[in-house]
């Protein structure tokens, strides 16, 4: 299977690109910049990409005349990539971020029909209408917002083209190469020897290792590319409380690395986001857990330990 990626510098789109060379697939990945511009996380991502055997295509976004012929070549498109810039703010920008996720979709779509080719869609379990939980299922934030205005936009001009089009939606990633967001802050306080709170311990949410989404990923853009029909896919890993989920981590990072791990759970009062959101289709027994928590505690020694 032949592979357009884009999204290749994230945290997902990076062990996506991996897990589709291991199953054989042949992967091209679209960058809007060049690779020497990147830095941090984002530059081990792609150094891991690069060193896997990801061709890389520097400064073509989305649309781009130099996208569209890429589009020609392939087997599924898959847009992973998304304007994500100042995503945790209510100022950002969600006409401006759909513009960008969808310049020239319709082209794009235009294109993968003549190639016969399908289009994976990157969802978020943090936008409009997707997972479960309490109802309405409204979206979280701007930028779940767009998420979900960026999936009404492709669908429609895949249906205009007559495109098999499929939907992927992330819940909450985690394990090497992530960013630098909660297990980091847990990381982070427990190689000081502090006690890390958890301050929203009652949400409940999704958090799926990131080899087993992965996994599951490359499983459904096979089943798209196999079937050619509309497809929707929302894989699910540990769906418990905040707080039971700092215990997990606790446990299992904690006790590979000889720390004492301690949290606090603070108790919640304030619920400005919604109490549940999770997705629906567990995927824990497909994977080996074991060797997942190991890789993740060597990545974590190595990062937060080493000196």
């Amino acid at each position: 299977m032949k592979v357009l990626l884009t999204g290749v510098s994230s945290f997902t789109g990076a062990w996506f690109a991996r897990a589709l060379l291991n199953a054989g697939h042949t992967v091209t990945a679209t960058i809007r910049s060049e690779i020497a511009n990147y830095n941090g996380v984002r530059a081990d991502r792609l150094a891991m990409a690069t060193g896997l055997g990801v061709r890389i295509i520097e400064n073509c976004a989305f649309g781009d005349p130099r996208f569209l012929e890429q589009v020609a070549r392939v087997d599924a498109v898959c847009h992973h990539g998304a304007e994500v810039a100042n995503y945790q703010s209510p100022d950002f920008d969600v006409a401006a971020a759909v513009a960008a996720n969808t310049f020239n979709a319709r082209e794009v779509m235009n294109c993968c029909a003549a190639a016969n080719a399908v289009f994976i869609a990157t969802g978020s379990v943090f936008e409009q209408d997707e997972g479960l939980g309490e109802a309405p299922l409204v979206a979280f934030s701007p930028y779940g917002l767009s998420k979900g205005l960026t999936w009404q936009v492709q669908r429609f001009w895949a249906g205009q083209s007559t495109v098999p089009i499929g939907k992927f939606v992330i819940p909450n990633p985690f394990g090497p190469l992530e960013e630098a967001r909660f297990c980091a802050y847990l990381m982070r306080t427990w190689a000081k020897g502090e006690v890390a709170e958890v301050r929203t311990p009652s949400y409940v949410r999704d958090n799926i290792p990131i080899d087993l989404l992965a996994l599951a990923y490359v499983g459904f853009v096979e089943r798209c590319v196999g079937s050619r029909t509309d497809s929707h896919c929302a894989p699910s890993g540990y769906v418990e409380s905040q707080g039971r989920f700092a215990e997990r981590f606790a446990r299992e990072i904690g006790g590979r690395l000889g720390l004492a791990a301690e949290l606090k759970l603070a108790k919640q009062t304030e619920f400005a986001e919604p109490i549940m959101r999770t997705n629906a289709e567990s995927y824990l027994h497909r994977w080996d857990e074991t060797t997942f928590w190991d890789a993740a505690a060597e990545y974590y020694r190595t990062l937060y330990l080493a000196a």
